[in-house]
């Protein structure tokens, strides 16, 4: 079966080896993406900010495959603080309110960089492409 992979550029991809959304088949996998760009955190210290620019990231790299977030069946968020639950909810909320995926929210010790308050992993499945 064929692979396709899309890559976002960080320098993490070819450190640790790994692409930001990989499609086999009808599946899609996104790797867990942060609020980052141009080696800088977008959103610092603001959490709807990081998960409205997360959001979006996972977007544009599930186009390049051929598929949009309403092919998203799953997401897993993982935030540094939990008590920005609402934030973040709110921001997911405003993408995935008719799409209901299934969804989960867990608080993480830390992330890569103090400065990341969230990351967010999603699945997704489309047709016949």
């Amino acid at each position: 079966m064929d692979k396709k992979y899309v890559s976002s550029g960080t320098h993490w991809e070819t450190a640790v080896g790994y692409s930001r959304a990989l499609k086999i088949g009808n599946l899609i996998e996104v790797a867990g993406t942060t609020a980052v760009e141009d080696n800088e955190v977008v959103g610092v210290n603001d959490a709807y900010a990081q998960t409205v620019f997360i959001i979006k990231k996972i977007q544009k790299a599930l186009q390049e495959l051929d598929a949009d977030l309403k092919d998203i069946i799953r997401t897993r968020i993982y935030v540094s603080d939990i008590s920005k639950w609402e934030e973040i909810g709110k921001a997911h909320g405003q993408f995935f309110r008719d799409i209901k995926p299934a969804s989960t929210m867990v608080e993480v010790s830390s992330l890569v960089n103090p400065n990341m308050l969230v990351e967010i992993e999603a699945s997704a499945v489309v047709d016949g492409k």
